[in-house]
């Protein structure tokens, strides 16, 4: 049992966005290694820490209905993933105008190895019947969530309900995880325990966290969580589903209105896509400077971000620095935000300054 105090250590490292429910961004130098240190990975909760009863039920459209406690997860195959997780609404503060939602700065972004059993075991065990379409994951979390910017005594009582296509989820080549262990560690409560979701490539709205059941539904899913927010909303063509994370790429070093000697600098970055892997990034050292290429690692492992590096002869005076990505379908990161209603996937190019002297 996790006590306050031990929640609250776990927290420190952490720069909060929202006390209630908890939620907080990495701290900047979590970007600088391949794999974020769990006190630093970011949170997003939608509602308070659940309680929960420590099983997994699976059940709906499938001939054998089951109830899983972690001990029965960890005797089913392991699979260890390193995977990129990024907030949907990951850098909301830079669209304008500001949409609604939780100021999420540019951090709301991590990587951590993930341990658990394949989703499609699972689902293998409880073998779906052929009228199944999606599947209905249900967390333990739930209260009262604000649909409209309405009086704070106002809302509705909701719990966290989110699906994938049965032909997704049942896929073992979607490497889909129920995870119970994080970096080498039993997961903590803000990051989901008893088991959660891994979805990789999706922004992490569908890793549903506090897991409590599996459903296999005959009819589409529709909720709150689906259908009503985790849409993009946009003002000029029809609303779309929130879900591969949008090609991106961070500029880690040197930091945002550093102070850096004149000489030979090396810019440093990571860069992600959920249709990558990542083909190329490139950097302006002007606003209207020319862009150029920098050089990128090589991916290590199909599910999480890239290093990337270029080296450049820094004369005194301010820069303007920009990084874009490329990802390896062709999409490409925009200079300009991709407004909607509620600030879903910013992938907009970031511009930072640096004072060379």
């Amino acid at each position: 049992m996790t006590s306050e105090l031990d929640l609250e250590q776990a927290r420190e490292q952490l720069v909060m966005i929202n006390p209630q429910p908890y939620n907080a961004e990495a701290p900047p130098g979590a970007l600088d290694s391949d794999i974020t240190p769990t006190r630093e990975h970011y949170v997003r909760s939608n509602f308070a820490l659940p309680t929960h009863d420590g099983t997994l039920t699976v059940d709906g459209s499938v001939d054998r209905p089951l109830s899983l406690t972690s001990a029965d997860l960890r005797a089913l195959p392991a699979v260890e993933r390193a995977v990129t997780l990024e907030c949907a609404g990951n850098g909301r503060l830079d669209t304008r105008p500001l949409p609604t939602g939780e100021p999420w700065g540019g951090y709301a972004v991590s990587t951590a190895v993930w341990r658990g059993a394949r989703l499609s075991d699972v689902l293998a065990e409880a073998r779906p019947r052929a009228d199944g379409v999606e599947v209905r994951f249900t967390g333990a979390d739930s209260g009262t969530y604000h649909l409209t910017p309405v009086l704070p005594e106002s809302g509705e009582t909701l719990t966290f309900v989110r699906s994938l296509a049965l032909t997704h989820a049942a896929d073992p080549a979607s490497d889909i995880l129920i995870a119970y262990d994080m970096n080498g560690e039993p997961l903590g409560p803000d990051h989901g325990s008893p088991f959660r979701l891994i979805v990789p490539h999706w922004f992490a709205v569908a890793s549903v966290k506090w897991l409590q059941s599996i459903d296999v539904l005959t009819q589409p899913f529709r909720g709150e969580f689906q259908t009503g927010h985790y849409v993009y909303e946009w003002p000029d063509r029809p609303h779309e589903p929130v879900t591969y994370m949008r090609v991106r790429a961070r500029i880690t070093d040197p930091a945002p209105a550093a102070v850096i000697p004149a000489g030979t600098c090396t810019v440093r970055g990571k860069a992600w896509s959920g249709t990558g892997p990542i083909a190329a990034v490139e950097v302006s050292l002007a606003g209207a400077g020319e862009w150029q290429p920098a050089e990128v690692d090589e991916p290590t492992g199909p599910h999480h971000w890239q290093t990337w590096t270029f080296q450049w002869e820094a004369t005194p005076g301010r820069h303007s620095l920009r990084a874009r990505a490329t990802d390896a379908v062709g999409n490409v990161q925009p200079d300009v935000p991709p407004w909607n209603r509620l600030g879903y996937g910013n992938n907009a190019i970031e511009v930072q300054y640096v004072d060379v002297i």
